[in-house]
C-alpha cells in the first residue's frame, strides 16, 4: 500500500509539473492513514503579486474505506502579520450520496479529489501567508483520510 501511495504522488507530481498558474501547492501525509483532530497542517505560501487574483483549492487524498461521504474541515488563512484574514468550515464531497460512488480521480481504493475553497480572492499585502486545516468531523481519528493540501492559482479568465 506504501508503494502505491508514492505512486500516485509521483504521478500527480508529473501531472501538475508543467502548470504556469500554479503559484504553491503542497500536500502533508498522515501516519496510519488516519487524521486526528489535533494535527493541523500548516501550509505556508508566499504571495508577491497583490493585484492578482487567485483560487485556493484543497486536495483530499482518500481511501475507498472511507466511512462517510463527506468531510468538514476548517481553514484558517493568517496573513504576513500573523493575523487571522479568514475562517471558514467547508464540507466536501468525496463520494456521491445517492450512488456512493467515489469523486475525484483514482483507482483501486486510492482517490484524489480537488476542490475550490476559496474563489477569485486577492492578498493585499506581499509576503508570506499560512493556511491552517482542521478535520472537524465527529470522529478522531479520522480514517481513511490519507493526506490534505492546499494549491493556490492564479485565477484565469472565465471561458464562455
Amino acid at each position: 500500500m506504501h508503494k502505491l501511495i508514492i505512486m500516485v504522488a509521483m504521478a500527480m507530481l508529473l501531472l501538475t509539473a508543467c502548470d504556469p498558474n500554479r503559484v504553491y501547492e503542497q500536500n502533508t501525509d498522515f501516519e496510519k492513514g488516519s487524521w486526528t483532530v489535533d494535527n493541523a497542517p500548516v501550509f505556508e505560501f508566499k504571495i508577491e503579486d497583490t493585484t492578482q487574483h487567485y483560487n485556493v483549492y484543497f486536495n483530499v487524498r482518500y481511501a475507498l474505506s472511507y466511512e462517510y461521504y463527506n468531510l468538514y474541515l476548517k481553514h484558517q488563512l493568517l496573513g504576513p502579520d500573523g493575523k487571522p484574514l479568514s475562517s471558514q468550515l467547508h464540507e466536501l464531497l468525496l463520494m456521491d450520496p445517492k450512488t456512493g460512488k467515489p469523486l475525484g480521480k483514482g483507482s483501486s481504493d486510492l482517490y484524489d479529489l480537488q476542490a475550490l475553497a476559496l474563489k477569485d480572492i486577492t492578498f493585499k499585502q506581499k509576503g508570506t501567508y499560512k493556511l491552517v486545516l482542521t478535520q472537524y468531523m465527529r470522529r478522531d481519528p479520522l480514517p481513511g483520510i490519507l493526506a490534505v493540501g492546499v494549491r493556490v492559482a492564479k485565477k484565469t479568465a472565465d471561458k464562455k
